[in-house]
């Protein structure tokens, strides 16, 4: 069947003014570029620590934190991952070696996480971000709650010390 000139020119039209898929390989290379340098910038190895508050000993120390629990001791409170569990001046009050509402922290903490094998042995880990002025006895207070409720690995924050 013959086409008449009106329905070939209608049909050249519609080829002429038909939409091509063109994909642009110009702004997908700007997205993925993007893309990258955003994963770059934030997959870094560096862990900031919260001192603020607190002022660490300094120390000739080479080896990097872990991600770990992280108990922050400064003058007035005793924190676990940023929340309050205890005051240090209660703490220093009380004749046990065990810090009841530090312990029953660390055994939520240890319930949420899983256990890690160290040293052959199944144990925990745990930082201890400690003020350089709070008592000994704090401390070993601190540390032996960490050691009754299954923190076996426990490190201690410092601030690396340049050498001289």
């Amino acid at each position: 069947m013959k086409m008449s000139r009106r329905a070939i020119r209608m049909e050249r039209h519609h080829k002429r003014n038909r939409m091509r898929a063109v994909l642009s390989m110009v702004s997908l290379m700007d997205i993925f570029t993007i893309l990258v340098f955003f994963l770059l910038v934030h997959s870094s190895n560096v862990q900031e620590l919260p001192t603020k508050a607190v002022q660490l000993p300094e120390s000739l120390a080479e080896k990097q934190p872990k991600q770990t629990v992280v108990i922050t001791v400064n003058e007035q409170d005793i924190l676990v991952q940023g929340r309050k569990v205890a005051s240090v001046a209660d703490v220093m009050k009380a004749d046990v070696d065990v810090i009841g509402a530090l312990k029953t922290e660390l055994d939520y903490q240890a319930a949420k996480g899983v256990s890690v094998p160290t040293g052959g042995k199944t144990g925990r880990e745990i930082t201890i971000m400690g003020d350089k002025d709070i008592p000994y006895q704090l401390l070993k207070k601190i540390m032996l709650t960490c050691v009754r409720a299954s923190y076996d690995n426990i490190s201690l924050a410092v601030i690396k010390k340049t050498q001289v």
